[in-house]
């Protein structure tokens, strides 16, 4: 039998009390009916004794302690699954958003997840192609990693999201056993308007997934969109054998939204305001990503996060690298230059590219072309630094080199605009560029290599 709790305790913010409760769970859903008839819904998360706090998702307005009826549904937050999912969008409680009817499936999958055992992991090994030059072939994303985009306010993270959906493709993938999950968290109106205009101009919204939450949407509806979007890529890969591609964004606004949730929970922060469990809360979701052994399908995430002040030791980003497999940093002295994508590469890494790139995957030269580019890049900021001092013209021929070779390899390398470059193409003109060195400065190159890809003075 279901009780009806008639009387709250208090009403606080986003959130309701009720005392005296009985056979509450935590993440429990909820029914809040009003004297008018209006119905809310509402998700335990707190308990304490006998008192629940509920976060209510339609927000407290017209709520009082004497108005409003609470029925406990005796299950976690759920949302309905199958195929149809595809080409569709859905708010960040799993509501359509798109005018459609809401997917009829008898599957219902709790948005928590299921807890994974480490040991049915697989390693993940195959290569991912985005499109991006500077990620393709310095940080390549191997399917079933975890590899964030360290962004900052302004800078164009968006349009690099877009991008990465649009171009993004499996190497040698069956044909439709691709999919793009997407998941938008605090995002204004008219970016989540581009983000749909965008992937219906290219044609690619028939295998992509959008879980949109809007800034003026509830908090705790924020705190369900990436959970929403994993639930529904784990469906897609483990159970139709898809190899899925996950975009978050924006990690900061869902950390703010818990952040204001444990405010109003009256918790003791941690730094900067946080809560202290923050670091096993994105564990929570980031480790949800990988494959599993015995399954066909994957699951890879990006989850993008704009740096606080571009501080990259913030909270969000400091926890985040400790989590996921590497991290792609964008640059605003790039951006201010107008190279998009603006990616620095020489804080950017992937953990897991060694075991995803070579022959049987790329290419032969991939590993160490990347690696020799990274050298000569940093050797490009020593000599920037130094003619900063002394001027360009006191510099030595050498050192000339590099400053033509960074401008260069931000110029058409790493600034590529829309272009969608094949992992062929991408190689090729990193060898290009490399090749305006000479070859007695290619260090990091094995001779073999560097005797079949160079290209003498940097001509094709």
């Amino acid at each position: 039998m279901r009780i009806e709790y008639k009387k709250l305790d208090r009403v606080e913010g986003p959130l309701i009390v009720l005392s005296n409760v009985r056979d509450a769970a935590y993440g429990e859903m909820v029914s809040i009916r009003l004297d008018n008839d209006v119905v809310k819904k509402g998700k335990i998360i707190k308990i304490d004794g006998s008192s629940a706090i509920i976060q209510v998702f339609e927000g407290t307005t017209g709520i009082s302690t004497r108005n409003a009826a609470v029925e406990f549904k005796g299950e976690p937050m759920t949302i309905p699954l199958s195929s149809e999912i595809l080409g569709r969008t859905f708010n960040g409680a799993g509501e359509p958003m798109d005018d459609i009817y809401q997917i009829v499936s008898p599957v219902r999958q709790n948005i928590n997840g299921r807890p994974i055992n480490p040991v049915a992991r697989k390693y993940p090994r195959n290569f991912i192609q985005t499109g991006i030059s500077s990620i393709d072939a310095l940080m390549t994303l191997i399917r079933g990693q975890k590899l964030p985009v360290f962004s900052g306010s302004g800078i164009s993270h968006n349009e690099l999201a877009a991008q990465i959906v649009k171009q993004a493709r499996i190497e040698g993938g069956k044909s439709g056993s691709f999919a793009v999950v997407f998941g938008a968290m605090g995002i204004r109106h008219d970016d989540a308007d581009f983000f749909i205009r965008s992937f219906q101009s290219t044609g690619v919204l028939d295998h992509v997934v959008m879980y949109l939450n809007t800034a003026d949407a509830p908090i705790v509806e924020r705190i369900s969109t990436p959970r929403c979007a994993l639930t529904a890529a784990e469906y897609l890969a483990f159970e139709l054998d898809m190899h899925v591609l996950v975009i978050l964004t924006d990690m900061t606004s869902y950390a703010e939204a818990l952040r204001e949730i444990s405010s109003a929970k009256e918790e003791v922060p941690s730094r900067k305001g946080y809560p202290g469990y923050l670091y096993s809360d994105l564990s929570t979701i980031y480790e949800r990503a990988g494959m599993l052994k015995g399954k066909e399908g994957s699951i890879t995430l990006i989850p993008m996060l704009t740096m606080p002040n571009d501080d990259i030791t913030h909270p969000i980003p400091d926890l985040t690298g400790f989590i996921t497999e590497g991290q792609i940093v964008l640059n605003r002295e790039l951006s201010q230059k107008g190279i998009y994508p603006p990616v620095d590469i020489l804080p950017s890494l992937s953990r897991l590219m060694k075991d995803g790139i070579g022959a049987d995957y790329t290419r032969e030269d991939h590993a160490d072309l990347s690696s020799q580019i990274f050298a000569a890049y940093s050797r490009v900021q020593e000599v920037r630094s130094l003619s900063q001092i002394i001027g360009e013209d006191d510099l030595n021929d050498i050192d000339k080199m590099y400053l033509d070779f960074g401008r260069e390899l931000e110029r058409r390398f790493i600034s590529q605009g829309g272009e969608n470059r094949s992992i062929e193409e991408t190689l090729d003109l990193g060898w290009d560029i490399l090749s305006m060195l000479p070859k007695e400065e290619l260090h990091r190159v094995d001779i073999d290599i560097l005797n079949r890809y160079y290209r003498k003075g940097g001509e094709n």
